[in-house]
């Protein structure tokens, strides 16, 4: 099986995304990251481009041990030696030097002709092995370049010395298939190719830089350049974590691997994410927050029952700690059942039928279901008590220039009791309501309401203390609904005093 070699470049193509430019000591932190991730080469900057990007790709050569740490360059002979000295103290260095080939570029960007490209190219090359033996040389622009030329500035630049010839889709244009007939046309056409490492760096702006590594993998590319969360220039780069684990998932297919310690990809892709302030998108393959999340209920059943019907790879294996079986009005009983069992409730078939119902309810008043929201929903259902009175109906109006008014319909018995009030506010309202009913010479003690959970569509829990002929109990209510829940809490509290009453009586 081949090794794949892993050209990071998060500190410095990623680094062009829009907004996350990062300092020394946060490069730095991350280039530490890289090497417990066992990335083979760390592209730590562009030495030219700024003093700040010289200052961090010379710190990480001087203090990251355990991978070749490159330093970008043009062709011009400041960069190169600008690089040159950056990268000068590593134990193990690389110069990557660039220039464009394709026509579109020569005539508007460059203004050279081929011969002109060429030629600079090989003196680069030639000055870059002055400081290093480990030279790159990137063909910008490769996938729009005439593939003949492109062949003859690969076999020269071998010739100087470059030890890696990277063919980089630099405006992601290609395509899967094309793009591996090119990588096959190198490897066939170039009498020297044997002799250097065939790279490719792949931008994702058609959403193919993935595809279009793993296609030039398939055709003899050794080595790929990506960037961790695949964040980068307009569009970003090939995602690091997503190349790894498709050659980790079907070794049998790539017949190729890498030296990743894919344990450390996720914790690698949160600390790149907070240094940046880039989000990864909860789709994101491996890596995202939905990535190992099932909440549909046929998938849930399945993975409940044997996971690899829904899991290809164990999140254990990128650093996460287990998959989530995301609870919402697409799920299940089997998976609702799971849930419960996990937080220590166990149910029988008539009380977790009352609790899911509930469970359903609530699933289609709000997006996210926590388990404090299941705790709340089942606490009653596994303690329960008979219900003298149950809610039936609640209505109330409010507002700044509105006496607070509530109408309340309880079922008391066989009957169902409707009675409207005014209050102080909804709650206090309510609260007369309900006790004009129960008829409840009861005292309010205590009134207390919580937000269960985040957000404005969050369940409210609210929890009352009442008094009775010296008789205390404390009510439980929950509903996204604040005075449905204490309305419900109320209700559960005069429920307990009936059953007292009843006892002792």
């Amino acid at each position: 099986m081949r090794i794949i070699k892993i050209f990071d470049t998060t500190l410095r193509d990623g680094e062009q995304s829009p907004g996350a430019s990062m300092n020394v000591e946060e490069k730095l932190r991350v280039a530490k990251q890289l090497v417990r991730l066992g990335v083979d080469i760390i592209e730590a900057g562009f030495p030219i481009a700024s003093q700040g990007d010289f200052e961090a790709v010379k710190r990480i050569a001087t203090e990251v041990k355990g991978a070749t740490i490159a330093g970008l360059a043009r062709t011009k002979d400041i960069d190169i030696d600008r690089a040159g000295e950056a990268v000068m103290p590593a134990e193990q260095k690389r110069i990557h030097t660039f220039l464009a080939t394709s026509d579109i570029h020569l005539k508007y960007k460059l203004k050279m002709e081929r011969e002109e490209v060429l030629d600079a190219a090989v003196k680069a090359v030639k000055r870059a092995r002055q400081y290093t033996d480990d030279v790159e040389f990137s063909a910008e622009d490769a996938t729009r370049s005439d593939w003949d030329y492109l062949c003859k500035v690969t076999e020269e630049v071998i010739k100087a010395g470059a030890k890696t010839v990277n063919i980089p889709d630099t405006v992601g244009y290609t395509v899967p298939q094309e793009f591996s007939e090119l990588i096959e046309y190198l490897i066939n056409k170039v009498p020297n190719i044997d002799k250097a490492v065939i790279s490719v760096h792949c931008h994702n702006d058609l959403g193919l830089a993935v595809a279009n590594s793993l296609a030039a993998v398939l055709k003899g590319a050794g080595q790929v350049e990506c960037t961790i969360n695949g964040i980068g220039e307009r569009a970003g780069n090939a995602s690091l974590e997503e190349v790894v684990m498709s050659l980790k998932t079907r070794p049998k297919f790539f017949n190729a691997d890498t030296k990743i310690v894919t344990e450390e990809i996720y914790r690698s892709s949160r600390l790149v994410s907070k240094i940046t302030g880039i989000v990864v998108q909860p789709n994101k393959a491996i890596v995202g927050a939905n990535a190992f999340a099932h909440e549909a209920g046929i998938h849930q059943d399945g993975f409940l029952k044997e996971r690899s019907t829904y899991e290809i790879m164990r999140p254990e294996a990128v650093g996460i700690p287990q998959s989530k079986l995301v609870l919402g009005k697409h799920s299940g009983r089997h998976a609702f059942r799971a849930r419960l069992k996990e937080l220590g409730y166990v149910l029988t078939d008539e009380e977790l039928n009352n609790a899911f119902e509930k469970f359903k309810q609530l699933a289609d008043q709000k997006k996210d279901i926590f388990d404090e929201d299941i705790e709340a929903l089942v606490s009653e259902q596994v303690s329960k008590i008979p219900e003298a009175y149950s809610l039936v109906e609640l209505f109330v109006s409010s507002g700044t220039k509105q006496k607070p008014t509530a109408t309340v319909t309880l079922k008391v018995g066989e009957i169902l009791i409707h009675r409207t009030e005014h209050g102080d506010g909804p709650v206090d309202a309510t609260y007369k309501a309900i006790a004009s009913i129960t008829d409840t010479k009861s005292n309010l003690l205590k009134f207390e309401v919580k937000g269960i959970t985040g957000g404005t569509d969050a369940l409210g829990e609210v929890i009352v203390s009442l008094e009775e002929e010296g008789r205390t109990v404390r009510g439980h209510g929950a509903d996204t609904d604040i005075i449905v829940a204490s309305a419900r809490a109320y209700i559960n509290a005069l429920n307990k005093l009936a059953v007292r009453r009843k006892m002792s009586s």
